[in-house]
């Protein structure tokens, strides 16, 4: 650091010390050098020393190397060929020696030839098994051995092709073979159902005991696959026994069998039979697409796939290990599957309820064939199910249609009879019991229309057609009955129900026809316990059981009165809308005309001659109709009032308008509808009779001081309410100078009707602010 410092000269003695530094490394190096030199010079001489005697060397080893080589060519010579002699001889004793082992295998080879072109395959599999496992080894490393080795898989595949063809021609006879076979033991099975149900009527004995019995008739025939072809059109025919042997031959599937056992393949033979079976499964299990249309498609679709797996069946009895129980259960399962999804899908195409029977016996046969040969078909069953729901909503459809035509050719009045005959007609078609109506005399009117026996008729109807369903699925009595209920429920609940609300929306159905549609209801609500007696009487369940399915038409035809109920009240206000609308009120008049409006007293009495109508309803319905009325003619009132479209009201217009709701007051307590208590009807005006009294009376003190307290007189006349009505009485006086007078003859009233209204505001103010 001191070098760059700024004292004078620092760097030039740094420089001189650094040169003497090094002039005193370069003695030393020179004095290192000297003392080494005469070493180094000495070992020089001793090298150059050594060279001439290492050329020396040498020469002597080159050319004593050169006559050892010439010296020892002859006894190379003569060595080699005693190897080659020796090598010679023990080629000779080996060549004998494999002679000797390859001649049996010639041998051998030349026997299995023969035994090939005379067809022995199975002493040519004898042979081939000697020479791999005895001759071969011996001489396998030579190369025409390699080539019998090859060439024996050859064979083998050549014997294995042959038997394959065999089984190839069996396969087909078998597809051939499958509708004939299915066929038979379909009518087989059928024949067995009819012997049993005709036992059962004849001896009174259990349905499901004798399915048993049949079931084990079949079971007991399965192993020899005796199929019996009948022939209807004769019954005098002899029956016709066919076996399974009689329609194909099953000798190449045992001779293919031992074949592929002896070459070891016995599994490669069986995965091809089950691979081969699983494709005719899927072309069998594969529907023609207009199967849905006829009966005859579905026969046969049945018939292949009962003579396939009945094939298997025997396969599995005769042989052992080529089909066993789990591969067919896995077969069936997989075409189990494949047939639901198939008779899902087409029987979702039928449209006819009768198609739809046709093809339920046909799988209830189907069904009960495969079971008897030991097939479990409880889905089967499970998909009836299915179709009976899909059966059911066919049979909807077309009792649609049947509800809607009767409800269409009703007249909605009630059943005229004139004499005892037509009287138990009607009864006789439906449970009606009156005994007030017993003792009138005749001619007399039942209560409800004509569609009301129809409709019960048509409900039984649908029993009958819903139970020709349910024969033959193997289920117990309660088990239909509680089918026959639900479907019926379903008839109720959802069919009858839909067109009873649609046939009460429909336009043309005033409230007369309504009133007759409640009293409809009523008695078809009432029915129901007969219906529920005759599902029980055909079905021979009591219904005490405790699992019966009740029927729900209870809470149908109270749906369908609310609805119309609905309605009522709906008509009736609307017509009160048309009444109120054609209200023409000259809202500036001075005083009033001293009557009541015209369209309010037609209004009145349109009202008092629909009342009468509702003699025959429920009380509470014509009390409640009656009650929607008059609060809907307060509310379109009090709007009429407050339209904001209405600027100026008059003091003459507001009498009259109390002349009106006067009329009201009065209708209402002349009891129009039986069984109001006191003047509960008339409370419905109650708000428009305190908002007129105020503004007759004008006793706006008395209004704001009982304000907000309980028993308050004005207590339904809202702060707001007065307030717009007040404003538009305030805008009429500008116009015509009402209060003008007022204000010269007595300036303390306006000032007190100025001082109304802002109490009026701010109670409206102070309302808004707390909510």
């Amino acid at each position: 650091r001191s070098v760059y410092d700024d004292q004078p000269n620092a760097h030039q003695r740094f420089m001189e010390k650094l040169d003497a530094c090094i002039r005193n490394h370069d003695r030393e190096i020179e004095k290192m050098c000297n003392f080494h030199h005469q070493g180094f010079v000495d070992a020089i001489t001793e090298l150059l020393k050594v060279r001439a005697d290492a050329e020396k060397l040498k020469v002597q080893v080159t050319d004593t190397n050169r006559r050892l080589q010439d010296a020892g060519k002859e006894v190379i010579a003569q060595t080699e060929e005693i190897i080659r002699c020796r090598v010679q001889q023990r080629n000779i004793t080996t060549v004998v020696e494999k002679l000797q082992l390859c001649l049996p295998v010639l041998e051998m080879y030349s026997k299995l030839k023969e035994q090939m072109n005379v067809k022995r395959y199975y002493s040519a599999l004898k042979t081939m098994e000697q020479l791999e496992n005895l001759y071969l080894p011996r001489v396998s490393q030579y190369r025409f051995c390699q080539i019998m080795i090859e060439n024996l898989p050859k064979l083998r595949e050549e014997i294995k092709e042959i038997s394959m063809s065999d089984l190839k021609d069996f396969l087909e006879s078998i597809r051939k073979h499958s509708d004939r076979i299915g066929e038979t033991a379909m009518k087989q099975a059928q024949q067995q159902k009819t012997f049993s149900t005709a036992l059962q009527k004849q001896n009174n004995v259990n349905y499901g005991r004798n399915m048993h019995v049949g079931r084990s008739r079949i079971l007991e025939s399965k192993n020899e696959i005796t199929l019996k072809r009948t022939f209807e059109e004769d019954d005098e025919h002899e029956e016709e026994v066919l076996t399974a042997q009689d329609l194909v031959d099953f000798s190449p599937v045992y001779r293919c069998l031992h074949i592929y056992s002896v070459l070891g393949d016995g599994e490669i033979f069986e995965n091809y039979y089950r691979k081969q079976r699983r494709k005719q499964a899927r072309l069998v299990l594969q529907p023609q697409s207009s199967m849905h249309e006829t009966v005859e498609g579905y026969r046969r679709y049945f018939s292949q796939i009962v003579g396939f797996f009945v094939v298997e069946d025997h396969i599995l009895h005769v042989t052992q290990g080529l089909v066993t129980r789990t591969y067919t259960d896995e077969l069936w399962n997989m075409a189990l599957s494949k047939i639901i999804a198939v008779l899902r899908t087409h029987s979702s195409y039928c449209s006819d309820p009768d198609l739809v029977l046709e093809l339920k016996n046909l799988i209830v046969v189907f069904a009960d064939t495969l079971q008897g040969y030991g097939f479990p078909v409880n889905r089967l069953f499970d998909l009836l199910f299915e179709i009976r729901d899909q059966y059911n909503e066919t049979l909807l459809k077309k009792w649609s249609g049947l509800f809607r035509d009767i409800f269409e050719a009703d007249n909605y009045s009630p059943i005229p009879v004139a004499n005892e005959e037509e009287y138990k007609i009607v009864i006789s078609k439906f449970p009606f019991q009156d005994p007030e109506l017993d003792k009138q005399s005749f001619p007399k009117k039942l209560p409800m229309s004509q569609s009301v026996p129809q409709i019960y008729i048509q409900v039984k109807e649908f029993i009958y057609a819903s139970l020709k369903f349910s024969e033959s699925l193997h289920r117990s009595s309660t088990e239909i009955d509680d089918m026959l209920r639900k479907s019926t429920n379903l008839l109720l609940t959802r069919t009858l129900s839909c067109c009873l609300q649609n046939l009460i929306k429909k336009p043309h159905i005033g409230l007369t026809e309504l009133v007759q549609i409640i009293i409809n209801t009523t008695h078809l609500e009432q029915a129901c316990k007969y219906l529920e007696d005759f599902i029980s009487n055909i079905t021979s369940i009591s219904q005490v059981t405790v699992h019966t399915a009740r029927l729900y038409g209870l809470s149908t035809f109270k749906d369908a009165r609310h609805a119309a109920e609905g309605e009522i009240y709906t008509k009736l206000n609307q017509k009160i809308d048309e009444f109120i609308q054609i209200a023409d009120y000259d809202w500036t008049m001075s005083e009033s005309d001293g009557r009541a409006s015209g369209y309010l007293m037609d209004l009145i009495n349109f009202l008092r001659s629909t009342f009468q109508v509702f003699t025959h309803l429920p009380g509470k319905v014509a009390q409640t109709a009656c009650m929607s009325a008059c609060q809907h003619l307060s509310m379109s009132l009090m709007q009429m009032l407050l339209d904001s479209e209405l600027k100026q009201i008059s003091m003459g217009a507001i009498q009259q308008f109390n002349l009106d709701v006067i009329q009201c007051e009065l209708f209402a307590s002349s009891e129009p509808v039986p069984g109001f208590q006191g003047d509960t009807l008339q409370l419905a005006f109650i708000g428009l009779r305190q908002l007129l009294d105020l503004f007759m009376v004008w006793d706006w003190s008395t209004y704001l001081a009982d304000y907000g307290q309980a028993t308050s007189k004005y207590l339904r006349v809202h702060p707001s309410t007065a307030l717009t009505l007040l404003e538009k009485m305030k805008d009429s006086s500008k116009k015509n100078n009402i209060f003008a007078q007022f204000r010269k003859n007595d300036r303390d009233k306006q000032k007190l009707i100025e001082t109304v209204v802002k109490q009026l505001r701010s109670l409206v103010n102070g309302m808004s602010q707390h909510t």
